[in-house]
């Protein structure tokens, strides 16, 4: 009969009831083949696999080794594979590390001649995470957050629109990474090459401001808009009159009577020659509560973005009285 041990696992610490030490702060790189699901089962095994030996590759091609080595908590997720290094670190990882990276699984894909073509997403973050030594290791929010960004919509979306064929390795980078790492000048690509992004999760509650990095781009990125950012108002149509103006318009459309301020309207035969005369106000003109000229309501800077011109929808003129 098997002997069981009376003694209770230990107690899980109680959050905010005492000051603890933060965990050490870790850079974590996960990665994810893309339509892994959607391969033939004989295969499954042979991505896993090979998964860890094109990361190995591609850091010793760039110089960096000894953070394979002295990788932590290091675990395939069977379509992909995570580890933790340290953060100082980042702005090689960010490059040359994904360039690296991109030129391997091009000249991978070309060998294996179409039999398992390998595409990877790829995500980037840093925060505390504990290193207990064993698979338990790297647990926490930092890391979670970091497989979330892996499967957000804008960087799957990179991978389906471009070009298989040349495009294999597409980044996201949390917004942390980025600042410290791409904005602050550490990384040795210009914050151009980078595209911020909302990354959202399908079926998830995670929405987070992000940054898009493709090192062999071969179709349009993604674009999206920041979570925290307000969306450009629309130009809003003028108002309709109130109830109390529409009334004089109301008698006068029961009539017989049709009337026509700046045009002719006939309602039967006309004999000889007709003339309109118009007189226009150049610039804006205010009629009651219309407005003809650019209308955009508070202040333009912060409500349009990416765009600081007028914007207007139609004809100006159109339609004005």
């Amino acid at each position: 009969m098997p002997e069981f041990s009376s003694a209770l696992p230990q107690r899980i610490a109680a959050p905010y009831s005492r000051s603890r030490p933060l965990p050490p702060y870790r850079g974590i790189l996960a990665v994810d083949a893309k339509d892994f699901t959607g391969r033939p089962a004989i295969e499954h095994e042979a991505v896993s696999r090979v998964l860890p030996e094109l990361l190995k590759t591609a850091l010793l091609r760039a110089d960096l080794g000894d953070l394979w080595e002295e990788r932590t908590f290091p675990a395939t997720t069977g379509d992909g594979y995570v580890f933790g290094f340290d953060p100082a670190r980042m702005p090689f990882v960010i490059h040359p590390l994904l360039l690296a990276l991109q030129e391997v699984l091009t000249e991978f894909n070309v060998l294996s001649h179409g039999a398992v073509p390998i595409r990877l997403r790829v995500s980037l973050h840093v925060g505390p995470l504990p290193e207990t030594g064993d698979e338990f290791g790297g647990c926490g929010t930092a890391r979670n957050d970091t497989h979330r960004l892996l499967d957000s919509r804008p960087v799957k979306a990179v991978l389906t629109s471009h070009n298989e064929n040349i495009t294999h390795v597409a980044a996201i980078l949390s917004e942390r990474c980025y600042e410290d790492a791409v904005a602050g000048g550490y990384t040795g690509r210009h914050p151009d090459h980078f595209v911020e992004v909302a990354a959202t999760v399908e079926g998830k509650s995670f929405s987070r401001r992000a940054w898009l990095y493709v090192p062999q781009p071969s179709g349009p990125l993604y674009e999206g808009t920041p979570v925290d950012s307000a969306a450009p108002e629309p130009v809003r149509e003028p108002s309709p009159r109130s109830a109390e103006s529409s009334g004089a318009d109301k008698a006068a459309r029961s009539t017989d009577a049709i009337a026509a301020p700046r045009g002719n309207i006939n309602t039967g035969t006309v004999h000889g020659g007709q003339s309109v005369r118009n007189h226009h106000v150049a610039g804006d003109h205010v009629a009651g509560d219309r407005i003809a000229g650019d209308y955009v309501e508070g202040h333009k800077i912060g409500k349009i973005r990416r765009f600081q011109g007028d914007q207007v929808r139609g004809d100006k003129r159109q339609g004005h009285k």
